[in-house]
């Protein structure tokens, strides 16, 4: 089995009302790659936000007195926190130079998502408003141009409990399942499998990211090619849903 993972390169800086799939096609064209069955599209959630102008301008924002008291805690900017705060269903836990948060779609994560990064000073990124329905326009429009059948998945950085380091996560998702039960099959031994499910949405969206990258790589789309299971986990209305975990079996949390 091989498995290719190739950054597209020579997408231009994001703008509002941009056409992330008209921008991917041409980029792809220009670095002689196609689009085949069972191709998997991983966008950075900063493009995603870009094209649909979803940035806060935080010289605009009016901090409350719960903003307050969390930036004098944590020793994080008092209007970014109170962007945090709007971001969020919920504030899970609060540290020293953090603030976990559950985000309006159901994700707890640092700072409820929002991204400083590749944007201009003072500018940030939210989470995509709707991260499912992005990629799911965004795969509609690409198929439509190439007469393939893919999966596109929207991506986040995101730190995990009891690990040090960030790694890409899977916030969206259209055309295959992002979770894989396995339950049913069996080991090398024969024993069935009771309990197993992989969370391939996050393990392709990981992978993305060691070719994404981090800083000033300049490359917001990867295309993974080779999936072999793509064709037993194909959904066209698959969403991220599977993969969030249910408060009342989130033992972690008071």
């Amino acid at each position: 089995m091989e498995i290719k993972i190739i950054g597209i390169k020579n997408i231009p800086l994001i703008k509002k009302d941009d056409d992330l799939s008209q921008l991917i096609l041409k980029a792809m064209d220009n670095q002689n790659l196609d689009v085949d069955d069972g191709d998997i599209l991983v966008i950075a959630e900063t493009a995603v936000a870009k094209a649909d102008g979803n940035i806060i301008n935080l010289k605009t924002i009016e901090p409350g007195k719960k903003a307050h008291e969390l930036a004098k805690f944590t020793g994080k900017e008092v209007k970014l926190v109170e962007a945090i705060i709007e971001e969020s269903n919920e504030i899970v836990k609060v540290g020293p130079d953090f603030i976990i948060c559950e985000t309006k779609h159901g994700f707890v994560c640092a700072n409820a998502g929002i991204d400083e990064s590749n944007v201009d000073k003072g500018m940030a990124t939210p989470l995509p408003l709707d991260p499912d329905s992005s990629a799911y326009q965004i795969r509609k429009k690409i198929e439509m141009n190439t007469g393939k059948k893919i999966a596109v998945i929207i991506s986040d950085t995101q730190g995990r409990a009891f690990r040090e380091g960030a790694i890409g996560t899977a916030i969206g998702i259209s055309g295959m399942e992002p979770l894989w039960d396995r339950c049913g099959e069996f080991d090398l031994y024969g024993k069935e499998l009771k309990t197993t499910s992989i969370a391939v949405a996050d393990e392709l969206t990981s992978a993305a990211s060691l070719v994404m990258g981090q800083a000033n790589e300049g490359i917001p789309v990867v295309i993974i090619k080779g999936i072999p299971y793509f064709e037993k986990l194909k959904n066209d209305t698959a969403t991220i849903n599977p993969l969030i975990r249910p408060k009342r079996y989130d033992v972690f949390r008071d």
